[in-house]
């Protein structure tokens, strides 16, 4: 990743600061976008840590003008991007007639039109100065259309499975350019958006730790080195891809949970 410069939003924390800290221990910049009005104070030690430069900026991805005016801040600190994590994302979890249009708004204009505008934004920069790219989205084991049990994330499932489906034609379209764009769909990972997990519904992850077939629930760091390949230039021939780090639970559920499921 040495002389490579990725932007990533919602990298202030989490899955986030963990694809931020995975790049610059490769040797690349990073700059975040992010409406935190401050990251983790791990971000503040990375360009001394490893000699590398880290830039922060804050912004709204649900709004065009903060967006816009967020990335012109950080492509003038940045000087250029050769890479972009659409990262940002929200979830909410309540049954679909109990859905209200200002939430099922919030998580399509943070999920959809930010990843999806931001990935505009950097395919317009990489395609003016040439030299192509590499654009990574963040889906989601929910964008393939599997229902988690005990939750309910419809809103979630159709911006994510949005992320997922406009992957190919971007591919395809931004290949002119030399700009690649992939996707990782992530399955249940330990972050501050999941950390309630732990408190307020320990059936669910009792459930998640069992039920997919390696038996535990992701980590940030699980998702990394493939956040990692993708930005770099080992992954120069591949391009339109969705792949996913579930532990397995995409494939299907441990026959030891379902045993143990049937003897409750």
């Amino acid at each position: 990743m040495k002389g490579k410069t990725v932007l990533v939003t919602g990298g202030a924390r989490g899955i986030g600061f963990a694809i931020c800290d995975a790049i610059a221990q490769l040797g690349g910049n990073v700059a975040v976008l992010v409406a935190l009005p401050s990251p983790v104070d791990d971000f503040h030690a990375l360009g001394a840590k490893h000699g590398i430069r880290a830039f922060y900026d804050q912004a709204d991805v649900t709004q065009q003008a903060s967006l816009d005016a967020g990335f012109a801040r950080a492509l003038r600190k940045a000087g250029s991007f050769q890479g972009c994590v659409t990262a940002a994302g929200v979830a909410l979890d309540k049954p679909f007639v109990q859905h209200t249009w200002e939430e099922a708004q919030r998580v399509l204009s943070v999920n959809v039109m930010g990843t999806f505008w931001t990935a505009k934004l950097v395919a317009e920069h990489m395609a003016e100065v040439g030299g192509g790219g590499s654009i990574v989205m963040i889906a989601s084991i929910a964008a393939q259309g599997i229902k988690i049990p005990e939750q309910n994330l419809a809103i979630y499932h159709m911006s994510k499975a949005a992320v997922k489906g406009v992957v190919g034609p971007l591919a395809v379209e931004l290949a002119e350019d030399g700009i690649r764009v992939n996707s990782v769909s992530p399955g249940v990972i330990m972050s501050p958006m999941t950390e309630a997990l732990k408190k307020e519904y320990p059936h669910l992850l009792d459930m998640f730790e069992g039920a997919a077939p390696l038996k535990r629930v992701g980590v940030p760091r699980d998702l990394t080195p493939m956040v990692a390949y993708l930005l770099s230039d080992a992954s120069s021939f591949t391009t339109g891809g969705d792949f996913l780090i579930t532990g397995g639970l995409h494939a299907g559920i441990a026959p030891s949970f379902m045993k143990r499921s049937v003897g409750s």
